[in-house]
């Protein structure tokens, strides 16, 4: 056996180890520090850009992760989507998702670094986690666009990286199958076990306590006061309840 196949075989491990280890720990200890430090109320024209840019953004590489990983090439071709589909219905929104997540990133850490009390409030967590993230958008945003330009001849990760992925979860680690990768997953994916194994120390662990439920909260209707002691409908738009 290799030290690329063990390498791949032991770290995803470790990284997942650190990960629970790490969250269970901030939770238990640094409920009050489980937060995003929100900077908002410093400044807030460059924010409502760049967090919308990158949160959309972010989540449309997830979902399309969790697809190319967790569904087997096998399933698709089953309902009749080739491979060349595939790949292009994949590349193309995979890229438009990259580069936005790129540009919002970007936006937040110039509104960091140019805005002072958003500045002196940046530890030097942040900065390590900014750099660790960046590098992982890039990597991945590289690692599309080269399969992209490549068209046809682009190498198939569904026949390696996504095998090995899955065979992580059920303890049968194929460390083989990604040692066969291209040198630019390799350099993507091991970004990201960096990026997973800070996660629990850094402020992007509040993305464990997302308000999901937020979206589905009834609808508070405001009344007005009178005189005479009675409510009364003021307009027909519904609002949602406050975070």
């Amino acid at each position: 056996m290799s030290a690329g196949e063990i390498y791949w075989d032991v770290i995803p491990y470790v990284t997942l180890a650190i990960l629970i280890i790490g969250t269970w720990w901030r939770y238990r200890y640094d409920k009050f520090g489980w937060t995003t430090r929100s900077s908002q109320l410093y400044e807030n024209r460059l924010l409502r850009i760049a967090s919308p840019l990158f949160h959309f953004g972010i989540l449309v590489v997830i979902i399309g992760h969790i697809i190319g990983l967790v569904i087997p090439e096998s399933w698709t071709e089953a309902i009749g989507v080739s491979e060349h589909m595939y790949h292009w219905g994949a590349a193309i929104p995979g890229v438009i998702a990259g580069v936005a997540t790129l540009i919002g990133v970007a936006l937040l850490i110039y509104r960091r670094r140019t805005t002072g009390p958003v500045f002196t409030a940046t530890t030097l967590n942040d900065k390590v986690m900014y750099v660790v993230l960046v590098a992982a958008i890039v990597a991945g945003l590289g690692t599309t666009m080269i399969g992209a330009f490549e068209g046809n001849e682009a190498h198939n990760y569904r026949e390696t990286v996504s095998p090995w992925f899955r065979s992580i979860w059920y303890f049968q680690p194929k460390g083989e199958l990604m040692a066969e990768a291209p040198l630019s997953f390799h350099i993507h994916v091991t970004v990201a076990l960096v990026l997973f194994a800070i996660w629990p120390f850094t402020r992007l662990v509040h993305a464990f306590s997302a308000p999901f439920a937020y979206l589905f909260r009834p609808y508070i209707v405001y009344r007005s006061r009178d005189t005479a002691g009675k409510g009364e409908l003021v307009g027909s738009q519904p609002h949602r309840r406050g975070w």
